[in-house]
């Protein structure tokens, strides 16, 4: 088993989205190293820190689940999509994507909590200049991050 980080646009698909409709495809990926993740190394199972990313207070929101093989993103192909991609040819599609489906939303493990923690120091999502919308996790960092989920959560009544 795999974990990884995935980045999401609230505005595009939040942590609550995911809730609602249970599974999303993970579209609109245009970045080689990310979309080569998807198809040579994620697996169906692995563990998905959703992030939130490009809003006033990025960070963690939830947890999720890569939930298919990695297959051909149709937006590449839709003329009216913002991730059309011209020279995409549907012989060979050029973008990939796969299926995550929720596991749960968790408090907002924001950046500066996350940067705060000396065993995420060597992160790839702390790492300076790292713009990647997915990178890999490692199970030292998945474990401590479910650490300071749980940590944080109130305790049931």
């Amino acid at each position: 088993m795999s974990y990884w980080l995935m980045k999401s646009e609230p505005e595009e698909c939040s942590i609550d989205d995911l809730a609602r409709l249970g599974r999303v495809p993970w579209t609109g990926v245009r970045n080689y190293q990310a979309r080569n993740f998807m198809r040579d190394d994620f697996a169906v199972g692995d563990g998905v820190l959703f992030y939130h990313s490009s809003c006033p207070q990025p960070g963690i929101a939830g947890l999720a689940e890569v939930c298919s093989a990695a297959y051909p993103d149709a937006t590449q192909f839709d003329p009216a999509s913002p991730y059309h991609d011209p020279k995409s040819d549907p012989a060979k599609p050029r973008w990939l994507h796969v299926d995550v489906s929720f596991v749960r939303k968790t408090r907002l493990l924001a950046l500066p909590e996350l940067r705060q923690t000396p065993t995420l120091a060597g992160m790839r999502l702390l790492q300076p200049g790292n713009r990647l919308s997915i990178t890999p996790v490692t199970p030292a960092e998945w474990q401590e991050i479910l650490k300071l989920l749980d940590a944080a959560s109130p305790s049931p009544r």
